[in-house]
């Protein structure tokens, strides 16, 4: 006799309408994109926060390093230059610091407190499945009983069967019911959940950018003092570089 696999305890009987199982398969992959989605914004959140930091701790090594440069100790103006700029890259340093904490406490740690809340609720879909597992296979063992010639055995062994198919239906209809109202439930909490976070994301950016707007602008007035534009300090730093150029030291052979 052939063996033909997954059909051995199968129910005859359709216990789980298709028009159940594919509201529950819907939901549940709602939630499983939700999961992944959830993981990944906490993975990308704790990336950009920790470039941040390298971003603002580099700023301030390159403000130091020019601060110890040897011109510094014989041109005053540059060593006013560079301490204005040393000193706004310490005080953006440190509102980057600010916002990263901020941004940690709002919104990174509340993703990973609600990526915790998923292997529970992966757990309770293993256990409604176990549990409808059972009841196929108590009610296909039912079934051949039915099946077969009612003597004695048989009626006792089918009252049984049934009995012991009662507490595991019972069972399975409960998980089943529990989990399709309250999987819907917990998709839709996430909007309640999350705005709050997103909210305070966005006013840490905009304390944080405001702060620089005005620490940049101070910085401007303090080394700008020609007042020249972009273009104009391209064509002077260009004159400078061919005056470098024609030094014999560097003339092309």
């Amino acid at each position: 006799m052939s063996w033909i696999p997954f059909k051995i305890g199968q129910p005859k009987k359709q216990i789980v309408s298709k028009t159940v199982e594919r509201d529950f398969e819907r939901e549940y992959d709602k939630l499983q994109k939700l999961e992944d989605q959830t993981k990944k914004l906490h993975k990308d959140m704790k990336k950009s926060t920790e470039a941040d930091i390298a971003m603002s701790k580099a700023a301030v090594k390159i403000s130091a390093d020019l601060l110890s440069n040897p011109l510094c100790e014989q041109d005053q103006a540059f060593l006013d230059s560079m301490t204005a700029l040393d000193t706004a890259m310490k005080r953006m340093d440190s509102f980057n610091q600010e916002k990263v904490m901020q941004i940690q406490k709002t919104v990174i740690d509340p993703l990973k407190k609600y990526s915790s809340v998923f292997p529970s609720l992966n757990m309770a879909v293993k256990r409604r499945e176990q549990a409808l597992q059972d009841y196929k296979r108590l009610q296909s063992k039912v079934e051949k009983y039915e099946e077969k010639e009612k003597t004695g055995p048989i009626v006792v062994k089918l009252h049984q069967a049934r009995e012991e198919l009662r507490p595991v239906r019972e069972e399975f209809e409960a998980k089943n019911k529990q989990l399709l109202d309250e999987m819907p439930k917990f998709y839709h909490s996430r909007i309640d959940y999350f705005q709050p976070s997103f909210e305070a994301l966005i006013r840490a950016q905009v304390v944080y950018f405001t702060e620089m707007h005005k620490i940049f602008g101070e910085l401007t007035d303090q080394i700008d003092q020609a007042g020249l534009t972009d273009e104009q300090r391209e064509r002077e730093n260009e004159a400078k570089l061919n005056e470098l150029r024609a030094l014999s030291i560097v003339a092309d052979d």
